[in-house]
């Protein structure tokens, strides 16, 4: 089979299965098997796959059209310009939490050797990236899943970074060291459990639930780590979080009596991470 012809197959599988963006699913995962990128696609129409191919595209494809998220078939993910491992493990890291990063990095300006926490770390996306930027910082990353600290830990010696993050596993900063820390940095989970629908069918099936859903109304983590996170920062330490959509005005009344509480939205214009010091 030509790949023009395995392309637009692809494309009408997932079409027929309600796949969204299916063009860009199909080129994704036929990038993956050939272990090209889309140029190679658009130059080489007339292409024949080998049966080896045919074979593990069929089933990349097969996969996909069960809603399984390409990233979880192909192990790998975009962030930051960073090349991450995934699993179903781990949260996928997703472009929104890299708002998180700018507003640690515009924080942490004026500090010589910061050290931050990076809270339920999953992939490590964050605490890889302010690891990245910050070669004087010291970076921790904790999360209470064995699992997600593995593909953490790998994230890391694939970047040759592991030198530099300390991984702990720990159920959000209990047993953290007092007032240590200049940033408690964290994307928590934050969908509600009585609205399971807030998240993608993707989300609600194939990722991990203690990384998606926080208690009745979302709120279950934020009222964990504000106060340990105040516990666990230096004076005028910064307690930086990725917010759900709707949940602004709670996290914001959870660190109201803070010294300062910044909100900054996303290219959408939603509030999507709260900045709070103590």
């Amino acid at each position: 089979m030509q790949l023009k012809q395995a392309l637009t197959a692809a494309i009408d599988t997932l079409t027929a299965h309600a796949v969204g963006s299916p063009r860009m699913n199909a080129e994704t995962l036929l990038m993956f098997v050939l272990n090209s990128d889309r140029a190679y696609l658009y130059a080489h129409p007339e292409y024949e796959l080998t049966a080896d191919e045919q074979a593990r595209y069929h089933e990349a494809i097969a996969e996909r059209s069960t809603g399984k998220p390409a990233q979880y078939i192909t192990g790998h993910q975009e962030f930051w310009g960073m090349d991450l491992i995934v699993s179903p493990a781990v949260l996928i890291p997703r472009p929104e939490t890299e708002h998180v990063i700018e507003t640690v990095l515009e924080l942490a300006r004026m500090k010589q050797a910061p050290r931050i926490v990076d809270v339920g770390t999953g992939s490590g996306c964050i605490a890889l990236a302010l690891a990245m930027e910050m070669p004087w910082a010291r970076v921790e990353a904790v999360d209470i899943s064995p699992a997600a600290l593995e593909v953490a830990r790998a994230n890391a010696a694939r970047l040759q970074l592991d030198h530099r993050i300390i991984f702990q596993q720990r159920d959000v900063l209990a047993g953290a060291p007092a007032a240590a820390y200049d940033f408690v940095v964290s994307n928590p989970p934050y969908v509600p459990e009585s609205e399971p629908e807030q998240a993608q069918r993707e989300v609600r099936e194939f990722e991990p639930k203690m990384a998606v859903f926080a208690g009745e109304n979302g709120l279950e983590v934020y009222r964990r780590l504000a106060p340990q996170a105040r516990a666990a920062l230096k004076p005028a330490g910064w307690l930086v979080v990725e917010i759900g959509h709707s949940l602004a005005a709670a996290v914001h009344e959870l660190v109201k009596d803070w010294a300062e509480v910044r909100v900054t939205p996303d290219l959408q214009g939603i509030p999507r991470v709260v900045a709070a010091r103590k």
